[in-house]
């Protein structure tokens, strides 16, 4: 069988838009606030307000990823229109609510779609914002969560719209 880009979410319809839920700094006493909406153009909108009262200052949304195939994908790709801020996609390796995920930054462009191509092997094993060593090398076929975090100090409102997330060969 050939292999070939694996889309995860398209939000195109209730069937490719997965079923995400939002994680704020509110689980650890924090107060900033996070949704994420389908868009009736096919995108979906992850958009709040992060705040550093209470120690706080992240939002995130998460989705379980189904069927994932056995094979190995070099690297996901994601089509972006943000707000200027640099965002996390994060990835974990099982289904826990808490523990390390694997994460790699995005800079986004203000106002502008564009696509991130990021290999798998540039994702680091973090647990709340600290690099762990010894954690395995992250690979597709192991992938069960996928998601977004913004953090590092960027209070104020965002706004990230999602066109799609896939896997590439």
């Amino acid at each position: 069988m050939v292999k070939g880009d694996i889309v995860l979410f398209d939000f195109d319809s209730a069937n490719t838009s997965g079923k995400w839920y939002v994680v704020n700094d509110d689980v650890m006493g924090g107060v900033s606030e996070s949704k994420i909406a389908i868009n009736s153009n096919g995108t979906a909108t992850f958009s709040g307000t992060i705040s550093g009262d209470n120690f706080g200052g992240f939002a995130s949304v998460r989705a379980r990823i189904e069927n994932i195939p056995d094979e190995n994908f070099k690297g996901v790709q994601i089509r972006l229109k943000g707000d200027g801020k640099s965002y996390n996609i994060r990835f974990r390796t099982d289904l826990n609510f808490d523990g390390y995920a694997y994460q790699a930054k995005v800079l986004t462009q203000e106002n502008v779609w564009k696509e991130y191509k990021i290999p798998f092997k540039d994702f680091e094993p973090k647990f709340r914002g600290r690099t762990l060593s010894g954690k395995p090398e992250l690979e597709s076929k192991n992938i069960m969560q996928t998601g977004i975090l913004i953090a590092d100090k960027q209070f104020g409102e965002f706004s990230l719209d999602i066109d799609w997330i896939k896997f590439y060969d």
